[in-house]
């Protein structure tokens, strides 16, 4: 492991390490870019493969739940100065650690689901932070997969990654196109329920204890006629105050719980 320390924000490796705040940069070497102890721990822990560490002693917490100690194994680990570190990280907390990682796509073909599984769909998705929070609600209840139809922003934009503390590594994340998603739904038999504002049906009024995929859209226009002509069932959130709509990432989150409630009430009764 090299004991290299760096103090000037001039140095190359500090120059191509900001480089990677860009997606264009990212595609064409294939890394990314994570922020935090805890999101690199769980990075690590779901196999992805970290080339290099940034390290800041001073920041650097070394007990806890996730602890720098998991990170041994990775051969490329540079020291580097608060003054480097602060000029790197876009947040305060998180551990003195940032790491080049290898990203991982995950296709339709390779998605093994369970045969009662709950899958989360997101069309066209533009905010990282909205991303991110889905995943962690996602993580938080369970799901079996996510996916991204016609994905407006990078999987790995770093804002997600953020965002989503880690959980887009914990997660099994596939981008693909909606009409190939359609058919893979299809195929699994895994009914499908589209989040509408005008849909006459409330979300509690459905059944979600086989296998179910939730649908939902962008907060400006919702899902796309070909989401809403397509879905087996259309299901909305009550409102009940003067706006029309729930920020998307709340919505999906009231989605997801009420099939975890569903599913957890049909176990404890059989």
């Amino acid at each position: 492991m090299s004991t290299e320390i760096i103090s000037s924000t001039a140095n190359p490796k500090i120059k191509a390490l900001k480089k990677l705040d860009k997606a264009s940069e990212r595609k064409a070497q294939n890394k990314i870019l994570i922020e935090g102890l805890r999101e690199t721990v769980l990075a690590a822990r779901a196999g992805f493969q970290i080339h290099s560490l940034f390290v800041c002693a001073e920041y650097l917490k070394t007990d806890g739940e996730y602890r720098f100690e998991e990170l041994k194994q990775v051969q490329h680990t540079v020291y580097i100065t608060k003054q480097v570190y602060e000029s790197l990280a876009y947040r305060e907390g998180t551990e003195g650690v940032i790491a080049i990682a290898e990203p991982r796509h995950l296709s339709l073909n390779e998605l093994q689901l369970p045969v009662n599984c709950l899958v989360l769909v997101i069309e066209a998705v533009e905010k990282p932070g909205n991303l991110g929070a889905m995943l962690r609600t996602a993580d938080a209840a369970g799901v079996d997969a996510v996916i991204i139809c016609d994905a407006k922003t990078d999987l790995y934009n770093p804002n997600v990654i953020r965002s989503s503390v880690g959980t887009v590594f914990t997660n099994r994340v596939v981008a693909a196109e909606t009409e190939e998603v359609m058919r893979f739904l299809a195929s699994k038999q895994i009914t499908t329920y589209a989040a509408e504002l005008n849909a006459t049906q409330p979300h509690y009024a459905a059944d979600y204890t086989k296998p179910s995929a939730f649908v939902v859209g962008t907060e400006a226009t919702g899902l796309s006629p070909v989401w809403l002509t397509a879905a087996n069932q259309k299901i909305k959130i009550p409102m009940m105050g003067k706006i029309d709509s729930l920020n998307v990432s709340v919505s999906a989150a009231v989605l997801l719980y009420e099939a975890v409630r569903q599913r957890n009430f049909s176990a404890q009764n059989i």
